[in-house]
């Protein structure tokens, strides 16, 4: 029988070896990427591990009192979770993903990001540096992949560039323009013993090796932007995502009370101009509002604040404000004159420029002009609005859905929309009385957003009510994270708008290809049975009768709720801009 004095010898030699073996790790890659995150202040992470990111994730466990890791059910739900907690804390999010096909699973993430100009920093692994080009198991080429949809994107096999790399990475996606980075590290570098003191670069040390725009006649040319502003007539003010960005939203106010210049937002940048203000003309675009797209042929001067003319906003480009003066403050310089040529381009920060801006204009008032506008509005109310959010005795609407959560809620939620009719709705019928309260994917239309994005928002916003708003095909898309949800018990409200078919698509199969409905009608589960057995609290709707009382259910609930609410099958959109038409010719049904 072994002594216990051997038995002690032992286990002070397992000890010794387990300290020595700890040491050794802590001077590898691996360690250094996360203490490179932990000089980033990085709270969360959105995951999934694999072999060519183990040695990362081996290291993690020892920060597991520090920075918070979700492991999400599919890459593609990490990257819209980490858009959803970056939009709502302004802050550059973190994507862990394996080689291969986990790091090719973060490519319509990536791309989203890049279209909707949101910081992330994805840290993937690869095979060793020694196997790179052989087709080993689960090795692609992620720099080539992921090149277009990134802002930079870097590999690394050796350990000792990994501080300075992961330092410049997040201040390339935060800076200038936001957007996605991807880092590669080979499993080598993961693993081997940096022969470098760990130092992690401040962004001042990068500010020379990053590209930032500069403009030096802007003094004269904001001169030129507050005459323009000063003597126009009809002038016209559009906000978009850069405002946000910035955190121009008090700047942007400011001058439209300054010179009673009536504002529409992009969808993009809904929220950033509060839709309760006397001002607020509405949403522009293809389902925007009748006034603000109509009279954008009849302003003079448009003052575009950090929006990109985006072809859903300009409908056909050859009729699109040919009589207005444009005024684009922008920070990224090749999105000027790209779609619409500006007048003057103020290039900049939307906030630095604002402020320099504001005061050089004069006090004004556009009484005509603005009662233009009141009058549009008032048509488009008759014709659309008032009906839309009216109590349907044996049906429920989408802008019914809408308008009673906006009422209950006092437009003070964060809305997480998905893509399709109900993302125009949740545009359309929702009043934002509280900035950055609406997110959506915007450029690239990415069906199953809303989930995770909601989500990683309610994460990082863990005070705001935060409520998905989601079609049945979306859902379908990413239901899979119902799971993470459940597991890290995060309180998401889900609402879930079901019709049975893929409604954008098939409003323009009925008013375009002569309703002929090919393969948009979906055989769908129950819903609230299918969240049910995910552990999150449901239930259906179906009568206008029930609707106060689930919502009311949904929104005191202080888990997380879903509402599968059963809604008109066959419902439109409108107003409308159809295809190739003017902004003027929008359409009110």
């Amino acid at each position: 029988m072994e002594s216990y004095t051997n038995t002690q010898s032992k286990s002070e030699t397992l000890q010794k070896d387990a300290l020595l073996t700890n040491n050794y790790k802590k001077n590898t890659g691996a360690y250094a990427v996360l203490e490179s995150l932990i000089n980033e202040k990085v709270e969360y992470i959105f995951g999934y591990p694999g072999g060519a990111i183990m040695p990362i994730y081996d290291a993690l466990y020892d920060y597991s009192d520090t920075i918070n890791h979700i492991l999400v059910r599919h890459e593609q739900g990490a990257t819209h979770a980490a858009e959803g907690y970056a939009r709502a804390t302004r802050k550059t999010s973190v994507v862990f993903a394996t080689s291969g096909p986990g790091a090719t699973n973060l490519v319509t993430g990536l791309a989203d990001a890049f279209m909707d100009s949101v910081p992330m920093v994805c840290i993937v692994g690869q095979v060793p540096s020694t196997l790179l080009g052989t087709d080993a198991f689960q090795e692609s080429n992620v720099m080539s992949v992921t090149k277009s949809v990134t802002k930079w994107n870097y590999q690394i096999v050796d350990e000792n560039e990994i501080p300075e790399i992961i330092a410049k990475a997040f201040y390339v996606a935060k800076t200038g323009k936001p957007g996605p980075v991807v880092i590669e590290i080979t499993k080598d570098a993961q693993i081997k013993t940096r022969t470098q003191d760990f130092h992690y670069p401040c962004f001042k040390e990068l500010e020379k090796t990053v590209y930032m725009p500069e403009n030096n006649s802007l003094k004269i040319e904001l001169q030129r932007a507050a005459d323009l502003l000063n003597n126009a007539k009809q002038p016209l003010l559009l906000v978009g995502n850069g405002v946000g960005i910035a955190k121009a939203e008090g700047e942007v106010l400011e001058l439209a009370e300054k010179q009673n210049i009536p504002t529409a937002c992009t969808l993009h940048g809904l929220s950033n101009f509060l839709s309760n203000h006397s001002l607020f003309a509405g949403m522009v675009g293809m389902h925007g509002n009748y006034a603000p797209n109509k009279l954008t042929n009849e302003a003079d001067v448009i003052l575009a604040v950090g929006m990109r003319f985006d072809d859903r906003v300009t409908g056909n480009i050859n009729t699109y404000a040919k009589q207005a003066k444009i005024i684009h403050i922008e920070i990224d310089p090749s999105e000027v004159n790209k779609v619409i040529d500006a007048e003057i381009a103020l290039l900049g920060d939307a906030k630095k420029v604002l402020q320099k801006l504001l005061p050089l204009l004069q006090t004004k008032s556009n009484p005509e002009w603005l009662e233009e506008f009141k009058k549009l509005d008032e048509e488009e109310n008759f014709h659309v609005r008032n009906e839309a959010i009216l109590p349907k005795e044996n049906s429920l609407t989408m802008p019914q859905v809408m308008h009673q959560l906006s009422e209950k809620t006092k437009g003070e939620a964060l809305i997480v929309a998905d893509v399709g009719q109900h993302q125009m709705m949740a545009a359309r019928y929702y009043n934002y009385n509280h900035p950055n309260s609406y997110y959506t994917s915007g450029g690239l239309g990415t069906m199953g957003f809303a989930l995770p994005a909601a989500m990683g928002a309610k994460l990082g916003r863990p005070k705001r009510e935060v409520i998905a708003v989601i079609g049945d095909g979306c859902f379908q898309m990413t239901i899979q994270e119902m799971a993470t949800i459940a597991q890290y018990k995060i309180p998401v409200k889900i609402i879930v708008l079901n019709n049975h078919f893929l409604g954008m698509v098939r409003q323009w199969q009925s008013m375009f290809f002569d309703k002929r409905y090919s393969f948009v009608e979906m055989t769908n589960p129950d819903f609230a049975k299918v969240s049910e057995a995910f552990e999150v609290k449901a239930e259906n709707v179906s009568e206008t009768a029930e609707l106060e009382g689930a919502l009311e259910r949904l929104l005191t609930s202080e888990e997380s709720y879903l509402l599968n609410i059963q809604v008109k099958r066959e419902e439109y959109v409108f107003p409308m801009i159809t295809a190739g038409n003017s902004v003027s010719e929008i359409r009110l049904y």
